[in-house]
């Protein structure tokens, strides 16, 4: 029987991280410019008739709270227990302009698009209405992220630097996988440096934040929940949530998590590699003896979701579990060059 349990873990596994038939016709062998302008050519076919007006019902589903499936998250929130502006959860017939009420957050701004998105209405339709960049947010929190750029921060959603914003802890990840969409979708007219601040990724146009944002947060099943509702509806997908690596061979960066298996890379050598105690219920210790050093791990929880994501100290290597439940967990260990995936036990 464990056995058993142990086969149907792994085949779970592989159907969460296989390749959506959407990109059956992309060649995913590419890598930089190349790929960003296959991907650009595969989700600029999409529906011309969407408009703003339908995003307001299309948000009761791909925005819907996991936990209590009559209401919606909000972008930025991050506090249910406190003021309506820092809501993280509402009901979904809660919408409009008033307090306490939510609306539709662009989360590239309008106006920072070159040239803008202009003004819109429920009959707008391309850009301004672009399901994809619409979350719904509080009124209040919308209004005090208004157009300011995105910048390097942490903790909850606010204000950072000099009149820039931080979209919080929570939604990051979220936020770098709009960013590096729109501007595969939109070209320069949606360039990640008009709508965020700090250094570039080597000589392309893509922040340095997005990328490390995109590899610190990694999809949930939250963001999950949008492609295949928008797919049929607006006729195309977000690529950088089904495969955050995508980034990673387009823009370099800290390396994202790859859904699909696209690295390539060698498995290490099972007897080089060791993980000690386990079972436990705090920490796992990594003993590598091998030319190609682990640098990261990840955790993936039974769904296939990475839950845990970091990178080693040098000095020491070790993987702290106390926070999860109990149960059997894959740990993925990782250099440049190599990789292997390990069974854990937490009790």
């Amino acid at each position: 029987m464990k056995k058993l349990f142990t086969l149907l873990f792994i085949i779970g596994l592989q159907t969460v991280f296989a390749q959506q038939p959407y990109y059956n016709d992309v060649d995913l062998t590419l890598t930089g410019q190349d790929l960003y302008f296959a991907l650009q050519q595969k989700i600029e076919n999409a529906s011309t008739t969407f408009n703003y007006g339908d995003t307001r019902d299309t948000m009761k589903i791909t925005d819907e709270d996991p936990d209590n499936n009559n209401n919606v998250l909000l972008i930025y929130g991050y506090d249910d227990t406190g003021s309506c502006t820092t809501d993280r959860s509402r009901n979904k017939n809660a919408f409009g302009g008033g307090n306490c009420e939510y609306n539709r957050e662009h989360t590239f701004a309008r106006s920072n698009a070159n040239p803008s998105m202009g003004n819109v209405d429920n009959g707008t339709t391309g850009i301004g209405a672009d399901p994809h960049n619409l979350r719904p947010s509080d009124q209040q929190m919308n209004n005090n992220r208004g157009s300011k750029k995105f910048a390097a921060g942490s903790g909850n959603a606010g204000n950072v630097g000099s009149g820039n914003w931080y979209p919080g802890d929570e939604w990051k990840g979220d936020v770098a996988r709009i960013m590096m969409y729109m501007y595969t979708r939109y070209g320069d007219r949606c360039k990640p440096s008009l709508n965020g601040v700090g250094p570039v990724q080597g000589s392309t146009d893509m922040l340095q934040v997005y990328l490390q944002w995109n590899a610190e947060d990694p999809v949930t099943d939250f963001e999950d929940q949008r492609n295949p509702y928008l797919e049929p509806v607006y006729g195309n997908r977000n690529p950088f949530i089904d495969n955050p690596y995508l980034a990673t061979l387009i823009w370099g960066g800290p390396v994202a998590e790859d859904r699909w298996g696209l690295a390539g890379t060698e498995d290490f050598m099972a007897e080089n590699i060791s993980v000690y105690p386990n079972p436990t219920s705090e920490i796992i210790w990594v003993r590598d003896n091998t030319s190609f050093p682990v640098e990261t791990y990840s955790v993936y929880d039974f769904s296939g979701r990475r839950i845990l994501f970091n990178t080693f100290n040098a000095s020491e290597k070790k993987v702290d579990v106390s926070s999860l439940n109990g149960g059997i967990y894959l740990l993925e260990l990782a250099s440049a060059e190599k990789r292997i995936t390990k069974k854990i036990v937490v009790q």
